[in-house]
């Protein structure tokens, strides 16, 4: 059976490597070594910063107020708008902490307290999309309100940019 879902699918396994990036620099940082990933570090704040919050921009303004119509009640994703919320501050954090990793030396463990986190709030994030909120749509949309929601989730990802 065809998911009228799939793009979102497809976008969240195009983004699951960049996850998993931010969890490999964190495993790459060690309190005794000198050497810190910066670039590595920096591509992972990039990520959040160009591409991350855009797409949660776009669930926002479009995805979810169509998830809150199928539950019924406007205030359904609420919760996942707040992960917004803490994903983007910790994604500020991570953007201070590598802009000031070559200043005094860098605080390894607030970065890895960092990536950790955005790590497990993203992999939860989409797993509670995935698991509830795209089977529900695929159950209520038609073929044409399910063009209509990639087609406005495309423009307001752009509008973020």
């Amino acid at each position: 059976m065809d998911r009228l879902t799939q793009p979102l699918r497809d976008e969240h396994r195009e983004l699951r490597p960049h996850v998993d990036d931010i969890l490999a620099a964190a495993d790459l940082l060690d309190e005794r070594a000198p050497e810190l990933p910066v670039e590595r570090l920096a591509a992972s704040s990039a990520f959040l910063r160009d591409h991350l919050l855009r797409h949660a921009s776009a669930e926002e303004a479009v995805l979810y107020p169509m998830v809150g119509l199928a539950f019924g009640d406007p205030g359904a994703t609420a919760t996942m708008a707040r992960d917004h919320r803490q994903i983007e501050h910790l994604g500020e954090e991570l953007a201070g902490l590598v802009a000031n990793a070559g200043s005094g030396g860098p605080d390894v463990r607030a970065l890895r307290r960092v990536l950790y986190g955005l790590h497990a709030i993203l992999v939860l994030h989409f797993a509670k999309e995935e698991e509830v909120y795209l089977p529900l749509l695929d159950a209520r949309l038609t073929p044409d309100e399910a063009t209509r929601l990639f087609a406005g989730m495309e423009e307001a990802a752009a509008i973020a940019a």
